[in-house]
């Protein structure tokens, strides 16, 4: 005995035609790609130096400021303390009205010492200040 049904002699396996869904299908595709606006995000734009025109650390001078953890100011090794900061920078001023002000605080160094420093700088003049 036959597990399966068997066909009867007039009736007709029943196929399904996929070829028109796969003509769709790929008609919908090309319709998509064809009608898709390609959006060009723009990045930001990042200003990076001239390497030609670089100046040596001799040709520019820079005001290094140093503070150390104790809280003392010093300007190449002289205790000059916060309150002279502002007359150093503006007496620079004079040759170089653009010098630029690096503020060196070490790691331990008081917070309040740094903004002082930071302030007497800004209040000379001084507008190009790092910090390092």
């Amino acid at each position: 005995m036959a597990i399966g049904r068997r066909l009867a002699s007039n009736e007709e396996a029943v196929r399904i035609d996929l070829s028109p869904m796969i003509d769709c299908v790929f008609i919908l595709l090309i319709f998509f790609i064809v009608t898709t606006v390609f959006v060009e995000e723009t990045g930001i734009e990042v200003n990076r130096p001239d390497g030609g025109g670089a100046t040596s650390s001799q040709d520019q001078e820079i005001i290094e400021i140093k503070i150390n953890k104790q809280g003392t100011v010093k300007f190449r090794g002289r205790d000059i303390g916060p309150q002279g900061v502002r007359g150093l920078i503006k007496q620079w001023r004079v040759n170089q009205p653009d010098v630029p002000v690096m503020i060196n605080a070490e790691e331990k160094a008081p917070h309040y010492i740094f903004a002082e420093v930071y302030g007497e700088a800004r209040m000379a003049g001084a507008e190009k200040i790092s910090f390092k």
